[in-house]
């Protein structure tokens, strides 16, 4: 994500708008030192609430719903266009394209094909995949393939690679919020890591003194969305150990694996299966050290990589994602898709429109949709029971007032460039 604007991950892509723009500044070291330290402070934040508070924090993570957790999304779609550096219309167009793109592939409940224009390699969908790396890594080097070729990706020296204190002043804040949300909301299902960064990473903006920074390559919208996504990831074990309800797909494995074994989660789980529990909680911070100690020493290594040449980069870029897309399921299908997408990458790039928000709804349009019709099987077919559920109505009175007061504030600054 840092070096070669790629998200390795979903929860990945807000890291790239900032980790990037800092490495295309020299500061890659920086970039990755804060990273790491990050995902250790709060992957260890998210661990010790895991082991205090998985019991007392399952029980009010039952509340939500369809209905809630379709608010709750609609308050991140909210602030998807906080994301886009630009034009506010331009990051609704994306995010409304990214939702459309979502639909594609058979249809969550009824199970038939929807906009696959006969193509059997559309039957499961677009990838996430495919479709990533196209926008991100196949349009960077249609990007790129216009500089010229004597010019090495960037240039950076290989020192001072760890944050400063200037970083770390600058860190902190962003950092200490970036646990919290993540925290929280990894207890929600389907919140977890993807919501997370990307709220941490708004949140950031919002507070921001200089919100203008963000995207430029600002340390902030490093820090905040990789901290955030790492206490996510812990604190979505506390609704499957303590309810024994997985909050995303890779928890629901394992909640199958465990099952397996006779092993049921639930609000007996500490009690019936100690080691497992406590086994569980060290393994986690033995991962999380693990982490900072092959992080930290190889990131010289990594910053070398921005030392390649384009004429070498490139190619080899363009390589790595046609084996990625075709690995996931070995279809040349996603090939396919991933070269459309980096075409349709490009042209948005030369037009500026963000990416970002397109990506985000993407990956956000399944979880909506599904919490919409489930909602509304459960109501008959009412949309009051958006609105009679007290958690569900506030979250969407605060998406309303966030989407309006940023079309008023677009709506101004468009009115007062006409005027000069």
């Amino acid at each position: 994500s840092i070096l070669v604007n790629i998200p390795g991950e979903p929860a990945a892509v807000v890291t790239c708008l900032d980790g990037y723009q800092m490495a295309r500044q020299g500061r890659a070291g920086p970039a990755l030192g804060i990273a790491a330290f990050g995902s250790l402070i709060g992957g260890t934040f998210g661990i010790v609430g895991l082991t205090f508070l998985v019991f007392p924090l399952a029980k009010v993570a039952v509340k939500f719903g369809s209905p809630e957790y379709f608010s709750l999304i609609c308050v991140s779609v909210t602030l998807l266009i906080y994301l886009a550096r630009g034009s506010f219309i331009k990051a609704l167009i994306m995010a409304l394209f990214g939702f459309l793109l979502s639909t594609v592939g058979l249809d969550l409940v009824t199970a038939v094909p929807r906009f696959d224009f006969g193509f059997p390699i559309l039957y499961d969908g677009i990838g996430f995949v495919p479709l990533t790396m196209g926008l991100f890594g196949i349009s960077e080097v249609l990007i790129n393939i216009e500089l010229p070729i004597e010019r090495t990706i960037f240039e950076s020296k290989i020192k001072n690679l760890l944050p400063n204190l200037q970083d770390w002043k600058r860190s902190i804040g962003p950092i200490t919020r970036g646990s919290i949300i993540g925290f929280f909301l990894g207890i929600l299902p389907g919140g977890g890591a993807i919501v997370s960064s990307f709220i941490s990473y708004t949140v950031e903006k919002k507070v921001s003194k200089n919100p203008e920074i963000f995207g430029q390559g600002a340390i902030e919208g490093v820090a905040a969305p990789e901290t955030a996504n790492n206490a996510a990831a812990q604190s979505s074990f506390i609704p499957l150990l303590g309810l024994g309800i997985p909050p995303n797909v890779v928890l629901a494995f394992l909640l199958g694996a465990l099952m397996i074994h006779g092993v049921t989660p639930g609000p007996l789980f500490i009690s019936q299966h100690p080691e497992i529990f406590w086994g569980v909680v060290a393994s986690m911070y033995v991962g999380n050290l693990m982490l900072l100690l092959l992080n930290l020493p190889l990131i010289g290594i990594w910053v070398k990589v921005l030392k390649i040449p384009y004429r070498v980069l490139m190619p080899l870029i363009l390589l790595f994602c046609l084996i990625g897309a075709y690995s996931i399921g070995n279809n040349i299908g996603d090939g396919i898709i991933m070269i459309i997408f980096g075409i349709v990458g490009y042209i948005l790039r030369k037009l500026d429109y963000e990416p970002a928000p397109l990506v985000l709804a993407f990956i956000l349009g399944p979880m909506l949709e599904n919490a919409f019709r489930q909602s509304l099987i459960m109501s008959d077919g009412s949309f009051s029971i958006f609105f009679v559920r007290p958690i569900s109505v506030t979250a969407l009175i605060i998406s309303a007032f966030l989407f309006i007061s940023t079309g008023f504030s677009y709506y101004r600054k468009v009115k007062e460039k006409i005027k000069e």
